[in-house]
């Protein structure tokens, strides 16, 4: 697990100057080693900082050289199945002396072996990939099929520029950087960037499963996909489960899983697993501890408000299983503490809040381990969120109604404001006021007048709406990044959010959340052969009776009672809206302030003050339309203060 960078340009001079500069913002990413890598003559520059997690020792520095020398490598992540390709690879009697036993060393001779794209077909794992070919003059970038680890690049006056953080490249090329205000419209509207776009013009994400070659000019081709989540084999798989009992399914899932958290659980130092006492973590380190001869070290986070506080499910979990437990009570005043750093650790706008806790259980866990498994992926593989059966059914009911007099009702909804429909719902009696307010009121239109389930889908997904308008001179997307075939409801919206909700989101505040800490997550759910196995599942064995995840619910039968685990899903939350109305609420005015917003001119400061005043009284929780306003203006103006200061990197020590 590490942290790379680099840049490929004509006659920039200093090129070990210039990487090492971006490195220095990447230390967290990998605090043991440093390497950089030159090439004067083609203008090409590898740096990589490193997590020592496979061969601690020297054999597993980088940027790594292939044993002929023609490759050389800067590499994020870890491979699995590396193992079993060192044999294959030793068995093909192309390489049988090996300088260590770190799996870089095994993809370098694997690519020598396949070529690029059949070895990124062979592999099991998380990464990103730069891969410099000597022969060819050819860069390829690659990033894993479920986007686990980052990759940002972009071709900045002539440079072009590659690395694991945004702020490598900022390091690099700050006052040549432009923020897109189409992209802040859809950061407002999610709370996150989707990929491939970055909050700068010109800077881009490589998309998951996909792969990127750059010319020895520093000229990037059209990214293309390596991997596709649903394909014939899928449909093919589906049809043999359908004919399988329930019985023959789990045991393949149960088979299947064990094998991804045992590949998952192997390394040269201390593992451990984030344990919320939810059905995903729970079904993780069930199996980890079935298939260890010690007590696991499991960790997790609680709140004093009994509302959002999981840990005594957790704390059950564990004794149940046997673990080594360790917890940590969260209050305000640990979030307030907090907040400073978020913009530094997630690097440009981001606002899911349970980065708070994520980042605090990932601190505490670094403490005893170095490597912690995760449940990551269940709810979008396996529908494991309520709002899929509601939705769909919500979808096949208003599509029914005729397109016209569902415009109809609609303009009825959302021709008055939110404001005017708050003026006459104030007229109803207390008890309905917080139930029934006008933006609720203009939600349902918009619903309804959804043209598709993909439009509902993603509008029900969305904080700030497209019609408000909350970016100035800002556009949003529209709805068709959802999948075409609609046929399977459920299967759609699930396959939108593995391909931009888990990756720009949970993946994001994963990554940066360890990483910062510099601990290595993995996610054995998001093992591809698992994400394959679970879109081929037919939907009984997703839903029943309107509950998610039947599968792994019934799976974690056979290790965990059930009434550890049956409760409503509450998330990985915290009491974000009373914490703004009190301990963060003066951090919160001051970001706010309306002559700060219409000095910077980003966003429209009468509609964030009407939402700051609506969240105040108490009567609506704004809080999600809030925090995104939030930590863009708290990343606004951290990196206008590192500007004006002239810091381009952070110090090494805010990461010891």
């Amino acid at each position: 697990m590490c942290g790379f960078a680099g840049l490929m340009a004509e006659n920039v001079g200093a090129l070990e100057v210039r990487v090492q500069s971006m490195l220095a913002p990447l230390f967290h990413r990998g605090p043991d080693d440093e390497g950089i890598w030159i090439d004067e003559r083609m203008g090409l520059a590898l740096g990589h900082r490193r997590l020592a997690i496979l061969d601690l020792s020297a054999h597993g520095h980088q940027p790594m050289h292939s044993t002929s020398g023609r490759y050389v490598i800067v590499f994020n992540g870890e491979i699995y199945n590396f193992a079993l390709l060192r044999k294959e690879i030793e068995a093909a009697g192309v390489n049988t002396e090996w300088r260590g036993h770190s799996d870089t060393e095994v993809l370098l001779a694997a690519f020598e072996l396949w070529g690029v794209e059949t070895t990124l077909a062979r592999l099991v794992g998380m990464f990103a990939i730069v891969l410099w070919d000597k022969e060819t003059h050819q860069l390829t970038l690659a990033r894993d099929r479920l986007g686990e680890k980052p990759l940002y690049f972009g071709r900045i006056k002539g440079a072009f520029y590659f690395a694991s953080e945004l702020k490598a490249i900022r390091a690099q090329c700050a006052q040549d950087l432009q923020i897109d205000r189409d992209v802040l419209a859809d950061y407002m509207r999610f709370g996150y960037i989707p990929a491939p776009r970055s909050i700068y013009k010109d800077i881009f994400k490589l998309h998951p499963g996909h792969l990127i070659q750059v010319s020895a000019a520093g000229v990037a081709g059209e990214s293309r996909p390596f991997w596709s989540l649903v394909s014939d084999q899928t449909a093919e798989l589906r049809s043999q489960l359908s004919q399988a009992s329930d019985t023959e399914v789990l045991d393949l899932l149960d088979e299947r899983l064990a094998s991804a958290v045992g590949l998952q659980s192997f390394s040269d130092v201390p593992v451990g697993a984030f344990l919320s006492g939810g059905v995903d973590s729970s079904l993780v380190v069930s199996l980890m501890q079935a298939q260890s001869s010690s007590r696991v070290r499991t960790f997790t986070i609680g709140f004093e408000e009994e509302a959002f506080n999981e840990a005594p499910y957790a704390r059950e979990v564990a004794q149940h299983l046997g673990t080594d437990h360790t917890e940590m009570y969260v209050k305000a005043l640990d979030a307030a503490a907090l907040i400073p750093m978020l913009p530094k650790i997630y690097d440009e706008p981001f606002a899911d809040s349970s980065q708070i806790p994520t980042t605090l259980v990932s601190r505490l866990t670094r403490e005893h381990v170095t490597v912690a498994l995760t449940g990551d992926g269940g709810d979008e593989l396996f529908a494991g969120y309520p709002r899929y059966p509601i939705t769909a059914n919500l979808w096949r009911k208003i599509s029914k109604v005729p397109r016209p007099l569902r415009s109809a009702v609609a303009s009825v909804l959302t021709h008055p404001s939110a404001a005017d429909w708050d003026r006459l719902t104030g007229l109803l009696p207390a008890r309905y006021q917080s139930s029934i307010n006008g933006r609720r009121v203009n939600r349902l239109g918009q619903l309804i007048d959804s043209r598709s389930l993909g439009e509902m889908y993603i509008r029900l997904m969305s904080h700030w709406q497209p019609e408000e308008n909350i970016v100035v001179g800002g556009k949003c997307t529209g709805f068709d990044s959802f999948p075409a075939q609609e046929s399977d409801s459920i299967a759609a919206m699930r396959q939108w959010d593995v391909v931009q909700h888990l990756p720009d989101d949970l993946l994001v505040k994963v990554d940066r959340a360890t990483m910062y800490s510099s601990l290595e997550s993995r996610a054995p759910l998001l093992d591809h052969r698992i994400a394959e196995f679970a879109f081929a599942l037919p939907e009984r064995f997703l839903v029943r009776e309107g509950v998610g995840k039947w599968a792994l619910r019934r799976l974690l039968d056979r290790y965990v009672p059930s009434r550890l685990i049956d409760r409503p899903k509450t998330g990985f939350s915290i009491p974000l809206g009373e914490w703004l109305r009190g301990p963060l609420r003066d951090w919160a005015e001051d970001l706010l302030s309306p002559s700060r917003l219409v000095d910077d001119s980003y966003l429209d400061a009468d509609k964030v003050g009407r939402m700051w005043h609506e969240h105040l009284s108490g009567k609506f929780d704004r809080s999600a339309h809030i925090w995104n306003v939030l930590m863009f203006q708290a990343w606004l103006r951290d990196i206008q203060s590192s500007e004006c200061c002239g810091q381009t990197g952070e110090n090494k020590e805010v990461f010891n």
